[in-house]
C-alpha cells in the first residue's frame, strides 16, 4: 500500500475540512461518497469527453470522502464498529460501481475489467479474512484502495487527454490496449498478487 506513507500529509487537507463537519453524521459522509461513486461510475460507462470529465470529478469526491468520513468519526468520538461496518460494505459497492463502469465502457474489454473487479474484490476478502480467524485485518500489499482510486483517476486523466471517446490503443499486437485498459489490467494484475501476498501471510501466521 504505497500511498499509506502519505497518510500524515494527507491529514493536513482532511482535518480543517472534518472540524466544521464534526456535528455531521459520519454515516451520511460514507452515503455521500458511494453515491459520487456510483456517478462516477456511470460517467465512465457512459463515456465521451463530458461524461468522462464529471466521472473523474465525482471519483474525486468519492476518494475524498471516503476519507473524510473517517476523520470526522474520530474528531467526533463517533467512531463504532458499525460504522466500520458500514464504511467497508459501501467501499465495495464503490468499487464495484468504479471498475464495472469501466469494464462495461468503451475504454476497455469485458474481460480486463472482470479480472480487475474479482481482484479488488479478493483482496478485500482476503483482509477481511484474516481478522476472522483471529489474525487482525490485514491491509498489507502492494495495491491499496487508495492506490487503486489515485491510480485510476490518473488512468481515466490520460484516457480523457488522448482519446476521450475511446478507440485509440497503445501497445503491439495481440496487447494493443487503450489508456485506461493498461491501468485497468494493472489492477488485475497487482489486485490478484495483493489478494495472494495477504493469503500467503495469513498462512504463515498460523504458524507463527
Amino acid at each position: 500500500m504505497v500511498l499509506d506513507r502519505y497518510r500524515a500529509a494527507a491529514d493536513r487537507f482532511l482535518t480543517p475540512v472534518a472540524v466544521r463537519l464534526i456535528k455531521v453524521n459520519p454515516d451520511t459522509i460514507s452515503w455521500t461518497g458511494v453515491t459520487a461513486a456510483i456517478g462516477a461510475g456511470v460517467g465512465f460507462f457512459l463515456g465521451g469527453p463530458g461524461f468522462l470529465s464529471v466521472a473523474l470529478v465525482l471519483l474525486l469526491l468519492s476518494s475524498y470522502l471516503d476519507a473524510l468520513d473517517g476523520k470526522v468519526a474520530k474528531l467526533a468520538g463517533k467512531a463504532s464498529a458499525r460504522g466500520d461496518f458500514l464504511d467497508h460494505v459501501l467501499d465495495r459497492y464503490a468499487d464495484v460501481f468504479l471498475i464495472g463502469g469501466v469494464a462495461f465502457s468503451a475504454y476497455c474489454q469485458l474481460w480486463i475489467g472482470t479480472l480487475a473487479l474479482l481482484g479488488v474484490l479478493l483482496t478485500s476478502y482476503m483482509g477481511t479474512q484474516a481478522q476472522a480467524v483471529g489474525q487482525g485485518r490485514r491491509y498489507a500489499g502492494v495495491l491499496g484502495r487508495a492506490d487503486r482510486l489515485v491510480l485510476l483517476f490518473i488512468g481515466g486523466l490520460v484516457q480523457l487527454l488522448v482519446s476521450p471517446s475511446g478507440g485509440v490503443g497503445w501497445g503491439v499486437r495481440p496487447l494493443l490496449l487503450q489508456p485506461l485498459e493498461w491501468f485497468i489490467l494493472g489492477f488485475a494484475v497487482l489486485g490478484h498478487a495483493t489478494a495472494v501476498q495477504r493469503a500467503w501471510l495469513t498462512w504463515r501466521g498460523f504458524s507463527a
